[in-house]
Order: C-alpha cells, then sequence, then structure tokens
C-alpha cells in the first residue's frame, strides 16, 4: 500500500538514498512505486531525470559553443536522452542528434520525447541504421551516450557494437546517462562498453561502478535524484551500502566534559622489525590521533629508540628479541589489539601470532605481515576471534583466500568469507570494501590514488585500533575509520596533491577529518 509521506528535505532525500546500492531490478521497481504512489506520470519523472542530468552537465561543461553530440537509442535511455537534447538546446548548446534504429519498436516515454523536440530542424538529427556507414563526429564534441541504459541484459552485438567500439577510437569527450552503452550493471561485462570519462547516475549508484575493472568503462561518476519516493528505499533490503558523510558522521560518537584517558581505552599496537620500525610509528600516531586514551606499542628492541623519539605519547613495550617480533605481552590491560604492522615474517614472529590468536580476548585487527603469516599457515583462519578485523590489499586478499577473474567474483568471495569466518575484512583499495559478518558490505566514498604510498595501511590499522579501544563496535569502527582514513588523505592531496602525499600526510590531516566531519550538515 502506498502512503505519501516526504518529509525529508530534497538535499537529505538525495544523501538517504545514496546509503543503499540498488540492483537494476529494484531500481525498476522504485520507479514504478514512485509513479503509482507519489503519484507521477512516466513522462514526468523522465522530465525529472533529464532535468537532473542537465544541472549536472551545465555545471561540468559551462561553454555552450562546444558541439554536442547526443546519441539515442529506443528506449526509456533514449526517451532521457532526447529530453536531454531539447533542455540542452533551450540552453543555447549546440545540439545535434544521432537517433539510433536499434529494432522496430520504441517507447512510449520515447515517442512523447520525440515529438516534444523543437520544429524547423532547430535540432540537427542523422537517423542511424544497421548497415550504415559510421557517422562523423567533431573533434573537439561532447558525446552525450543515451543508446543503451542500465536494462541491458546481454552483450551488445553487430553493428551497435561496431559503432561503440569505434567511439572509443575517436577524440570525444564521452559523457554516459545513467550507464555507459554496453555496461551490466549488476554483473560482469564481457562484451563492448563505451569508455566514458563521465558518468551520471539517477538516484543511486550501480555496484558496477564499485569494480576495479570497470573504472575505464565510468570513468569519474555522479549521482543526482530525480525525486524517487524514500519510502520504497526504507523498506528494501540490500547487502550493499555506499558510506558518504552523513552515514559516517551519525557513528562519530560525542566526548563529553568529564570523560577522561580511561574513557577511551588503552590500545596495544603488536608492530615493527629491524628496518620497518617506521611502520610502528605511523600506526602509533594514527592511534592516538584517533582518540584512543592510551596507546602501548609492542616492539622489538631496536624499534625502543625510534618509537620514543618519534611518538612520545606513546608507551613502549619491549620485545625478547632484538630485531623483530617473538613473543606477545600479557594482554589483560588492553581494549583493542592491532598486530602485522612492519612485522616481517619470521618464524618466531609466526609463533607470535599463534599465541596472540589463542590467547586475544578484545577487539583485534590484523593488518599486513600478519594477513600474510595467516596465508601460510591457514589453519591459523580457525583461531581468529569473532569480529576480527581483517585488512588486506588486493594481493594480500588473494594470497588468504585465492584468485578470481574479476571484480564481482570477488566480492562473492569477500563476503563468503566474511560470513564463514564471522570476521570483519577491510579489502583495501578504490571505494575500500568492507564485508562484515552478516553478509553486508559497505563502500566507501573518500580516498584518492594519492593514498597508493607505502606506509597507508598502517596509519589504517592505528586508526581502527584507536576507536576499537574507544569501545566503537567493529563494524562502526571499520566504516568510519576507513571514512576519516579517505577524508585525511583527500583533504591532504587538496594542498599537496597526489604525488607528493606521503603517509605521515594522513596523520597530520586525520585531526581537520575528524573536525570537518564533526561540523558536515
Amino acid at each position: 500500500m502506498c502512503q505519501l509521506n516526504f518529509a525529508l528535505d530534497f538535499e537529505n532525500q538525495i544523501r538517504y538514498l545514496l546509503m543503499k546500492i540498488l540492483s537494476t531490478a529494484q531500481i525498476r521497481d522504485w520507479d514504478a512505486y514512485t509513479i503509482a504512489c507519489e503519484p507521477v506520470a512516466s513522462i514526468d519523472l523522465m522530465e525529472r531525470a533529464a532535468l537532473a542530468f542537465v544541472r549536472w552537465f551545465t555545471d561540468q561543461f559551462p561553454d555552450t559553443d562546444r558541439p554536442l553530440c547526443v546519441l539515442v537509442g529506443p528506449g526509456n535511455n533514449g526517451g532521457d536522452g532526447l529530453a536531454i537534447a531539447r533542455l540542452l538546446h533551450q540552453r543555447l548548446y549546440t545540439v545535434h542528434l544521432y537517433r539510433c534504429h536499434v529494432g522496430m519498436q520504441v517507447s512510449a516515454d520515447f515517442q512523447t520525447n520525440w515529438e516534444r523536440l523543437p520544429q524547423w530542424d532547430a535540432i540537427a538529427i542523422t537517423h542511424l541504421h544497421e548497415g550504415d556507414a559510421l557517422a562523423e563526429f567533431p573533434s573537439d564534441a561532447i558525446l552525450i551516450d543515451a543508446l543503451f541504459g542500465a536494462g541491458l541484459n546481454r552483450p551488445i552485438a553487430g553493428y551497435w557494437a561496431e559503432l561503440v567500439q569505434y567511439l572509443n577510437t575517436l577524440p570525444l569527450t564521452r559523457v554516459a546517462v545513467d550507464v555507459p552503452s554496453g555496461l551490466l550493471a549488476d554483473t560482469p561485462t564481457e562484451g563492448v562498453c563505451l569508455e566514458a570519462q563521465h558518468t551520471f547516475s539517477f538516484e543511486v549508484p550501480k555496484l558496477a561502478f564499485f569494480m576495479p575493472e570497470n573504472q575505464h568503462r565510468v570513468g569519474q561518476w555522479a549521482v543526482g535524484s530525480i525525486g524517487l519516493h524514500p519510502e520504497f528505499v526504507a523498506k528494501e533490503d540490500t547487502p550493499y551500502h555506499y558510506t558518504d558523510a552523513t552515514a559516517a558522521q551519525a557513528l562519530l560518537r560525542p566526548r563529553h566534559r568529564f570523560d577522561h584517558k580511561g574513557t577511551f581505552g588503552h590500545a596495544l599496537l603488536i608492530a615493527g622489525s629491524y628496518g620497518k620500525a617506521g611502520a610502528a610509528v605511523l600506526a602509533a600516531e594514527a592511534c592516538l590521533r584517533s582518540g584512543a586514551g592510551l596507546t602501548t606499542v609492542h616492539a622489538p628492541a631496536c624499534a625502543y629508540l625510534i618509537l620514543q623519539t618519534a611518538v612520545p605519547e606513546a608507551m613502549v613495550s619491549v620485545d625478547a628479541q632484538v630485531n623483530y617480533i617473538s613473543n606477545v605481552p600479557e594482554l589483560k590491560a588492553y581494549k583493542a589489539i592491532g598486530a602485522g604492522c612492519g612485522w616481517g615474517q619470521a618464524p618466531d614472529t609466526a609463533l607470535a601470532l599463534r599465541q596472540l590468536l589463542e590467547q586475544c580476548t578484545v577487539p583485534l585487527v590484523l593488518d599486513a605481515d600478519a594477513l600474510n603469516l595467516l596465508a601460510q599457515d591457514a589453519a591459523l583462519l580457525a583461531k581468529l576471534p569473532r569480529e576480527t578485523m581483517l585488512t588486506p590489499h588486493p594481493k594480500e586478499f588473494e594470497r588468504l583466500f585465492g584468485a578470481t577473474p574479476n571484480g564481482f567474483e570477488r566480492l562473492v568471495l569477500l563476503r563468503a568469507k566474511a560470513q564463514q569466518l564471522g570476521v570483519v575484512i577491510v579489502l583495501k583499495g578504490a571505494f575500500t570494501c568492507i564485508a562484515l559478518p552478516d553478509g553486508t558490505c559497505h563502500f566507501n566514498a573518500t580516498g584518492n590514488p594519492g593514498m597508493a604510498t607505502g606506509g597507508s595501511g598502517d596509519v589504517l590499522t592505528g586508526i581502527l585500533t584507536g576507536l576499537l579501544a574507544q569501545g566503537y563496535p567493529p563494524a562502526d569502527a571499520a566504516v568510519l575509520g576507513v571514512y576519516l582514513h579517505g577524508l585525511a588523505g583527500d583533504l591532504a592531496a587538496r594542498e599537496l596533491g597526489y604525488e607528493a602525499l606521503i603517509a605521515g600526510d594522513l596523520n597530520r590531516w586525520l585531526s581537520k577529518a575528524f573536525r570537518e566531519l564533526q561540523e558536515f550538515r
């Protein structure tokens, strides 16, 4: 039964909707629900979609003298393209429309928007039929792709595949409406696909946008609301979520006047080896700056002076060995433990990991060589305490759980292992994906290529351990910690650029990340 309730203002509605990633079938049902329950005619909903695209497009490409080539197919994605062509023409852009006659039928809303085009040849139109010579396009043009939309469920074939391949070779700026033509939104794309530099998607991002193999197909993507009914998405289930500022801010805990260092927990980091004491330093500073009340680093003797000098706020516990980790200290005093940064893989270190897994009764983060040692002894996986947090990069994940042919298959494996082992897996990378023991996944909105530098993972381990020490549940600590880590990188990159960014900058900008998130509205 439909119930009207538009209490959310437009801006908050957008932020709310971005928390869920839905399948194309769910989005189709969402459209239908909106049409029935708002109510709104489907052609008017299409107009809202076109307006949302045009608002974004005119901000991105304000030069009205640059020629626009709008490529439309026969379905509702093509109907969007027709409405976009008309609206951009009204805003004084020079529009050339390319109508692709794919099959014999067109959608009803496509036909309506075809009839709404301005008369007297105000917009130049080229008709493309299967077998025609491939059209010419101005070399400085922007191509707006509305050929095939998210409803596509099989690879493009024949003449239209040849056309898409041809378009990819031209020196055009390619902009996709909702999804690039040929991209399958919910499954691996095996056929030809338009390689867009920009994609503007309606209402929510598509799952395919988060797969590394699609980065050259989707380009930089943005999402805008077309006012789909909020009650539908509130009730709709999905394992996939997108952590934006609103979602992250909701997890952030306030501090109170009478809180003290004991309130915020004592964190232990087991880190460092000869030549890798810097990993312990980076993790320790991050742990402190994430808000832990006390931080102790258990490190080999070779790192003692370095730690006491570089991070005087941290205490140091000295391992029995000079150059590597060989044992685990008494654990009773600690609220959370982070281990693996800068370890190396000495046999004694592997024994220390086993000892840690057998004795640990508090939230635990395992990174770097702790993960590599786990991969060498699969029996240790059964010893992982429930909700242990594993933070692999893609190669470490592959060593732990095996290779996969594409991002979708890796996502299936990621969810399965998190559920099977009862752990939180933070798969690092662009849109870092956090898989929880209940099978849900949270893709992260922050971060940038400048963070692809040695030591970034050590900083993340420190942040996660610090949040766990303060009493954040592992799921909340993972989602919030990854968001803050990426936000610190984004703030640093604004000033330093990507190339010059180093891991220590993440610690220096972490306080600004906290402040920006606290002040977000």
